[in-house]
């Protein structure tokens, strides 16, 4: 059971895209399992209400946490480029609605789970499955036949936290450590000096 479950949370996503947009979005990340919603017309009418709607046209990346009542408990409003703080999010979904006791919450086991380890390689890329940015940096590293590790920071949430201690609590991606050096964001400028130093 995960955890948007063990609170009773359902989770929607919203875009101001059309719906073919959103249908190829999706297959794109190989599915997901949450609902889309388009608010492509009136273009924007929902997140213009909920003050996200910049004048170009489309919407701030946000997070809404809604409780039964309609009442918006959480916002979250970042940058495009920023992964937002799951822990921080799932630690409001519990105080908005503890764990109700008809609810089973799978046990812990006796001893945590062996972090896994950091990465030997020159190469490092910190990175999630829907990130536009880190698919270019992916063919970009790719095509200059560098090798490098890819390291997933949405199933290795070690990793996650040695990210958010970079970037100053974000968890932008992609985020590089090459040769201990650590880059945020594809910045092929820094990356070039990088790998040839």
């Amino acid at each position: 059971m995960d955890r948007f479950e063990r609170v009773r949370t359902q989770v929607l996503g919203l875009s101001v895209d059309s719906v073919p947009c959103l249908q190829a979005w999706a297959e794109s990340l190989g599915g997901i399992t949450y609902p889309l919603l388009s608010d492509f017309y009136p273009h924007g009418r929902v997140a213009q209400l909920y003050g996200i709607l910049r004048s170009e046209g489309y919407a701030e990346r946000a997070i809404f946490v809604i409780d039964k009542r309609g009442i918006i408990r959480y916002v979250d409003v970042h940058d495009i480029d920023e992964q937002p703080d799951n822990e921080e999010l799932f630690r409001v979904l519990e105080e908005v609605e503890p764990n109700p006791v008809d609810i089973p919450v799978a046990t812990p086991p006796a001893t945590a789970p062996e972090p896994a380890p950091e990465p030997e390689a020159d190469v490092v890329m910190y990175c999630t499955p829907w990130c536009p940015a880190c698919r270019k940096a992916r063919a970009y590293l790719h095509e200059k036949g560098v090798e490098f590790v890819e390291v997933d920071i949405t199933r290795d949430r070690e990793a996650a936290k040695h990210l958010r201690n970079w970037t100053g609590g974000y968890e932008t991606t992609p985020t590089f450590r090459i040769k201990g050096e650590i880059i945020i964001n594809f910045n092929k400028e820094k990356l070039d000096i990088a790998l040839t130093g």
